[in-house]
């Protein structure tokens, strides 16, 4: 899988380490930053991992803030980006088969790298189940999203 990670200096040395674990894994990996542990802002970083999976350079992304909620505000900001805080592998994996969700984020302030590694592994081996109920949940999502995106609010 081609997979997209980014973060702000708080999550720079957890996603160091998911990097490397995500290609030992097999997958493809893209690092849209940042690259130390600078200050930088986080709304730069999600929007970079955000457009690289809506543009097709990777298939999902993992973003990682101290505490989440940053990046996880920001990314869903973006039209088409389904992206959840999980600090456990039951939602890494259902957030993917029940909700499609496309990007995983994550505390680096809050969880251990042993456990943000089971939670990537959890996103990246789950798939969306394409059942009747979830299908119906994910467009009346996509048609809140596309009633708000549209109504000059």
């Amino acid at each position: 899988m081609r997979l997209v990670l980014g973060s702000d200096h708080a999550g720079y040395e957890l996603k160091q380490v998911l990097v490397e674990f995500s290609r030992s894994l097999g997958h493809e990996v893209l690092d849209v930053g940042t690259c130390s542990t600078a200050a930088v802002d986080y709304p730069d970083f999600a929007e970079a991992v955000a457009s690289a999976v809506l543009d097709g350079r990777a298939e999902r992304g993992v973003l990682i803030c101290g505490s989440g909620v940053g990046v996880s505000v920001a990314a869903n900001k973006i039209p088409g980006i389904r992206a959840a805080i999980c600090h456990d592998g039951y939602s890494a994996h259902q957030g993917v088969e029940h909700d499609d969700m496309n990007v995983l984020v994550l505390g680096s302030r809050v969880i251990g790298m042993e456990l943000a590694k089971d939670l990537v592994r959890d996103f990246l081996r789950a798939n969306f189940t394409h059942e009747e109920r979830h299908m119906r949940r994910l467009a009346k999502v996509k048609a809140i999203e596309a009633k708000y995106l549209h109504s000059g609010r």
